[in-house]
């Protein structure tokens, strides 16, 4: 059994902040859609790019918006590498260029249209590459990480928050960037889905968020949910894998 635990160093730092999960098995990252089916989720990722101006105010720069003015105020909480960001703010920066997110694969495209219809940060591991139970917590500096796309490693800073377990660290700077041990492959079946809320306002949003997701993959991936549910103050671990 593995779990995802959230620690209490990270609580110390972000008391009111809400993690949604979801895992999955028998998913396809490599799914071939009947042309109906690819034709839907085209439609929802750029119904998706649309959305997402609504989270966008006209005239205001993209780091004074509430949904990317969150994010930068959480992550002068902790260390960070320079220039690293939120993965929502470089989505939502493409659309306010005007340049939609485009179709990838099934997955991804799912994944990226409810990222950008709610504004939240989404992220997907391959579970099974997991050593031991997953946590999200405060680092003491040097653990081993080696990016996606990296030849070399690049270990957290001290005091930096981070996804980790036995084995290293799994995403530095919270939702910033995902190591290539844990990387989503063609060939991963199951997966590990994170979407983070530092708005204590946007619960619902959250809570609507996992749930649409979880119904797209069934419906377009063959996925199985094995878990969902948001961890918070009052409950901070969830069962991610029997």
């Amino acid at each position: 059994m593995k779990k995802f635990i959230a620690d209490p160093s990270f609580w110390e730092l972000f008391p009111d902040a809400a993690i949604g999960v979801l895992t999955v098995k028998d998913v396809s990252e490599g799914a071939q859609l009947a042309p109906e089916q690819a034709a839907e989720v085209a439609e929802l990722l750029k119904n998706a790019n649309a959305a997402a101006l609504a989270h966008l105010d006209e005239g205001v720069a993209l780091s004074q918006n509430r949904p990317v003015a969150v994010w930068r105020e959480a992550y002068q909480r902790f260390p960070t590498k320079k220039g690293a960001r939120c993965s929502i703010e470089a989505l939502l920066k493409r659309v306010s260029k005007g340049e939609p997110v485009g179709n990838i694969a099934p997955t991804v495209d799912i994944t990226n249209a409810i990222s950008l219809k709610y504004a939240l940060p989404i992220g997907a591991e391959d579970m099974d590459a997991f050593d031991d139970d997953l946590h999200l917590g405060v680092m003491a500096g040097g653990e081993d990480f080696l990016p996606i796309g990296a030849d070399e490693p690049d270990p957290p800073r001290p005091g930096e928050v981070a996804y980790y377990d036995a084995a290293g660290v799994v995403c530095r700077c919270w939702n910033w960037r995902d190591g290539k041990r844990t990387a989503v492959k063609g060939a991963t079946t199951s997966e590990f889905i994170a979407m983070e809320c530092v708005d204590p306002a946007r619960m619902g949003d959250l809570r609507a968020a996992l749930d649409e997701l979880a119904g797209l993959l069934e419906k377009y991936t063959g996925a199985k949910v094995v878990s969902k549910g948001v961890v918070d103050s009052a409950s901070r671990e969830i069962v991610i894998q029997e």
